[in-house]
């Protein structure tokens, strides 16, 4: 009696073959033969094709303008010094942002603000709008932080205007473009909530103040106009405290290392502010004892009202009793009211 074949034989055979099967078969068998043979475990992995797992995605095109950020953002010239109130000098050296729609912005006030879109795009735009150059001042009033010499939109420079507002907090409520490449920027803080925190005339030194008084008397007197008045203290005030620049100041605002003096952000430059202040008391004491005054001295009475109070309450002068206002009598030279 003749063997039977075996069962697998036997069942192979009755399967018909197919060029699917067949091609499966063969890759098994090739997987197969690769994991046996004697050389796949050693060192010299010949015909072996190393294959190379890239974990990290390719960042081109995603957000890479923040990338580029290091090269593109230069600025044409250095911050102006801080000037102005001096509660407001806490805010250099910090930054804040808003983001709105695809744009997001950061102002550093006393520095900069800049602009950056938040896009897919390989050239998504990122650029500075305004770089800190003066105040603008109106009728005794710190209206706006100016910022010029931004980035190049066709033939000039982006600028920018920050607003103050009351506010809870420190913090950048939006950014507008009512016009092109002229940008509003509104920003809100506590420090600006007193009616009297963003005047002019008490941010100013004594010899400074005086000669605003004595500007102010020429005008009463008719010995300039109004248009004369308003020049004079752009020219004899804002421009010598530091609040305005002239007009070929925009290149060369603020060189050389002082442009930082009065941001505290190292201990040297807290130093350096202090010599100064120490300098600043040395001359008001001798200026003091030069005129025979201690520099102890406590008034005992209060002064008569002058010009510099109209200055430090932002309003008119209050009247005497034949109408003329208080203290013009004073400031013509006399010892006192009359």
């Amino acid at each position: 009696m003749a063997p039977l074949p075996p069962p697998a034989a036997a069942e192979a055979s009755s399967m018909p073959a197919t060029p699917r099967t067949t091609n499966t078969l063969l890759l098994l068998l090739l997987i197969v033969i690769a994991c046996l043979s004697p050389g796949s475990s050693s060192s010299s992995n010949r015909g072996v094709i190393r294959m190379k797992i890239v974990e990290e995605p390719n960042s081109f095109g995603l957000n890479n303008g923040l990338v580029a950020q290091a090269t593109r953002l230069k600025a044409k010239v250095k911050p102006s010094r801080v000037t102005g109130p001096r509660h407001l000098f806490r805010l250099a050296g910090k930054c804040f942002s808003h983001t709105s729609g695809s744009y997001k912005y950061d102002l550093c006030p006393f520095h900069n603000v800049t602009q950056h879109e938040q896009s897919l795009r390989w050239n998504a735009y990122s650029g500075i709008l305004g770089i800190w150059h003066e105040w603008e001042i109106v009728n005794n009033t710190f209206i706006a932080m100016v910022m010029r010499n931004g980035d190049n939109c066709g033939s000039n420079s982006r600028q920018a205007k920050v607003t103050f507002r009351c506010g809870t907090q420190n913090a950048l409520l939006g950014v507008e473009e009512p016009r092109t490449c002229e940008y509003a920027v509104n920003f809100t803080s506590p420090l600006v909530c007193h009616p009297h925190s963003m005047l002019v005339y008490p941010t100013l030194p004594q010899s400074l103040r005086e000669e605003w008084d004595r500007i102010e008397q020429d005008l009463y007197d008719e010995i300039i106009t109004q248009q004369g008045y308003e020049k004079q203290l752009r020219t004899a005030i804002f421009r010598k405290s530091g609040y305005v620049l002239s007009a070929d100041a925009d290149a060369t605002a603020a060189d050389g290392p002082e442009d930082q003096e009065r941001v505290f952000n190292t201990l040297d430059s807290c130093n350096e502010e202090y010599r100064t202040l120490q300098e600043e008391v040395r001359r008001l004491k001798a200026l003091l004892q030069q005129h025979g005054i201690s520099p102890n001295h406590t008034a005992t009475a209060a002064p008569p009202a002058s010009r510099a109070e109209h200055r430090l309450a932002g309003g008119g002068l209050p009247a005497t009793s034949n109408g003329a206002p208080r203290g013009l009598q004073q400031l013509k030279g006399d010892v006192g009211e009359r």
